[in-house]
């Protein structure tokens, strides 16, 4: 039991909170609201729990192991809520546009403050924050822009490609930094997983309703009920993603100087010369070697310790 507490607290928590508890909550509805009205079919009669424990039981046995499946499947999840996997080509252009819009609007009013108070004009310029600095980098969902703006901060603002670089960045950021990213991305998990869970409840709900039988007014509620929690659930995670931009903010901001120490470069004075250095480091890291990188690196490289100055001594030779 000891060894579990560790793990949780030690890595996976973000698993549990992110990913089975909300399964988990998923699953109690479906068991207490659509499972009675299929337990009457063949197939599920054999594998019902005969006592409550047993069913407690099954209902956690199935929570870790779908939690733990969805979140290896985070990513093309993700995807499709951004809009980039699944959309078809005409239908990522009209929500680009509709995006493309919405931004401009959002900035319309913030440029004619008359009428509105200081809360106001902040909530308009908190929406507007929800979108990528650049008009080039919009996605077509509120989701996938709201996450966009973060992923292209490093970019716009120092050149440095957190989407290429994002693991030598996180391990050379200070550690806090990189709890507060993990911390701030749970939430947003939290929210993805249980807008898929409440979809998969509604929808077999409503499929349960043709079985004989079946408790058709509960499974009707129900469907209702949840389906139109999931709009809700999908605001909540763009709301949640404020959290996680500061924190990827503050790795980007934090783990620049750490992450060019590694890399045995010196980070330049100047912004200009910092935004070359790290570009000429993305394409490092994408493009095959050549030896002009040598040359050009040379200004960003650390001098290596003078053996004449007292500070830095030469090592003694095996004689010594």
């Amino acid at each position: 039991m000891g060894d579990i507490a560790k793990g949780v607290l030690g890595g996976g928590w973000a698993l549990v909170v992110g990913w089975v508890l909300p399964t988990a909550l998923n699953l109690a509805v479906f068991f207490l609201a659509v499972a009675p009205s299929l337990r009457r079919t063949a197939a599920i009669e054999r594998v019902w729990p005969d006592s409550a424990s047993q069913t407690a039981l099954l209902l956690l046995c199935a929570a870790v192991l779908f939690g733990i499946v969805l979140n290896a499947l985070q990513t093309p999840l993700y995807r499709i809520l951004e809009g980039y996997l699944l959309w078809p080509r005409g239908a990522y252009e009209r929500g680009c546009r509709r995006q493309r819009a919405l931004k401009a609007k959002i900035a319309d009013l913030i440029t004619q403050p008359e009428g509105r108070t200081p809360v106001q004009r902040a909530l308009l310029n908190e929406q507007l924050a929800r979108y990528p600095v650049d008009d080039e980098q919009l996605a077509p969902t509120r989701l996938g822009n709201a996450i966009r703006r973060f992923e292209e901060y490093g970019h716009n603002r120092f050149r440095l490609d957190t989407q290429v670089l994002w693991n030598e960045l996180s391990a050379a950021a200070p550690v806090q930094a990189r709890r507060q990213v993990e911390t701030a991305r749970t939430s947003v998990d939290f929210f993805v997983a249980l807008l898929y869970g409440h979809a998969v409840v509604a929808a077999l709900a409503l499929l349960a309703m043709t079985s004989s039988g079946a408790e058709r007014p509960l499974l009707f509620v129900t469907a209702i009920v949840v389906g139109a929690l999931v709009p809700l659930w999908y605001r909540c995670g763009v709301y949640a993603t404020d959290e996680w931009a500061a924190a990827v903010r503050a790795i980007v901001n934090l783990g620049r100087k750490p992450l060019a120490d590694a890399l045995g470069l010196v980070l330049p004075p100047q912004l200009s010369e910092e935004r070359t250095m790290w570009q000429l480091v993305t394409r490092m890291s994408r493009r095959p070697y050549r030896d002009a990188a040598d040359l050009a690196f040379a200004p960003y490289r650390a001098a290596p310790p003078d053996p004449t100055c007292p500070l830095h001594p030469p090592t003694p030779g095996p004689g010594a």
